[in-house]
């Protein structure tokens, strides 16, 4: 999910056979797709998720109304987000969402702005403890350290300030798919319920200067599993991304799957094992608020976070499965990254048509009624 920093890289496509996947592949299905079924109702949330660069050279607050999105979320991190939302180019942007009905979200990568890293000179104790039992600063935190958690839950209060969600929806997300805290009070608690811990702890500061915001809790390859001995507090969301997958084979085809090194203990994971972990998911937190965070079009992930960026590998069919996938699971609110479709991709590859017609696929589904 990280575009520089993560290591993780797209799996070659498993080579599969899968007869009953040939109806799927037809044009004909992505044709009915467009018309929307009778049996739902709209989804709250049809978005995308762009890098700073992908907003400051292409004008997505008219492509996103062109394309009937409703949302952009904004990504990298807290600090470089919060330079450019005050920019010219930054307060332009806000203006053509407000004049388009765009609603604006920030998606953010957020630990190291949350919890300087240049406090572990004089506060080791506020960071975590690697398996060697060696306080490290190079990601997250001790959970079991109130002063981390009230200068993350501070900063974090602090950056709303100037990331302001037009919908209330606030995204701090932990270091993904890195290791979290192993010190002797922190050991017990699986990845997810330290995250959890975070997290309630930001939407508790957040609240206190915004009674209707809400927190995203981000189920991510370690995280993917839900938390078992932390309660989401109230306004938790969940946001689930589930990046190890098979990206022309739809999530119901349950057989397919990719190797997924960082998740788990590794190996193969299956398209069912990933239904499965929405679903206990969602056993814990409300479908009604749930998002999902795809990667359909995500350019950055299939350039392998390098540039110059390659053509998008879009497949609609797919995006219109798995729509309905999520929306017969209850979700209402579905975004994709579409990093590195900015400025110097519309000039080298011309063609956006794409875009409008995830758009369409978006408005085909919603919640059964």
């Amino acid at each position: 999910m990280q575009l520089h920093k993560n290591k993780i890289s797209r799996r070659a496509f498993l080579n599969r056979t899968a007869p009953a996947m040939g109806a799927l592949l037809l044009p004909s299905l992505v044709s009915r797709a467009l018309a929307a079924p009778a049996a739902y109702n709209g989804l709250k949330t049809r978005g995308v998720v762009l890098a700073v660069e992908d907003l400051e050279t292409l004008n997505w607050p008219l492509l996103a109304r062109d394309a009937g999105l409703t949302t952009i979320g904004t990504h990298i991190t807290p600090s470089q987000v919060s330079a450019f939302i005050q920019s010219p180019k930054g307060q332009q942007f806000l203006a053509d969402c407000k004049q388009y009905n765009i609603a604006v979200e920030h998606e953010l990568h957020s630990m190291h702005d949350l919890l300087p890293r240049d406090l572990f000179a004089k506060n080791p104790e506020m960071f975590r403890m690697n398996e060697q039992g060696t306080r490290v600063p190079d990601y997250n935190c001790c959970v079991s350290s109130t002063a981390a958690l009230n200068i993350i839950a501070e900063n974090a209060v602090k950056y709303a300030a100037v990331l302001t969600p037009t919908t209330g929806r606030y995204f701090y997300w932990i270091d993904d798919a890195v290791p979290m805290c192993k010190c002797p009070q922190c050991k017990g608690l699986s990845d997810t319920d330290q995250a959890l811990v975070i997290e309630n702890a930001i939407i508790r500061a957040l609240r206190k200067k915004d009674p209707r915001a809400s927190l995203a809790h981000l189920a991510y390859v370690n995280t993917m599993p839900p938390p078992k001995n932390i309660k989401p507090e109230e306004g938790i969301f969940l946001e689930f991304a589930p990046i190890y997958r098979q990206w022309d084979h739809p999530l119901s085809d349950t057989a397919a799957g990719v190797d997924a090194p960082k998740q788990g203990n590794g190996g193969r994971l299956t398209h069912g094992e990933t239904l499965r972990l929405l679903h206990e998911n969602l056993a814990v937190f409300p479908a009604a608020t749930a998002q999902v965070l795809e990667y359909w079009l995500d350019v950055s992930l299939q350039s392998k976070w390098k540039k110059p960026a390659r053509q998008v590998d879009w497949h609609p069919a797919v995006c219109s499965a798995d729509v309905k996938t999520y929306a017969d699971a209850g979700i209402r609110h579905i975004t994709t990254f579409a990093v590195y479709i900015d400025g110097q991709y519309k000039e080298t590859y011309k063609d956006l048509a794409f875009v409008k017609e995830y758009g369409k696929i978006l408005k085909a589904y919603g919640v059964k009624q």
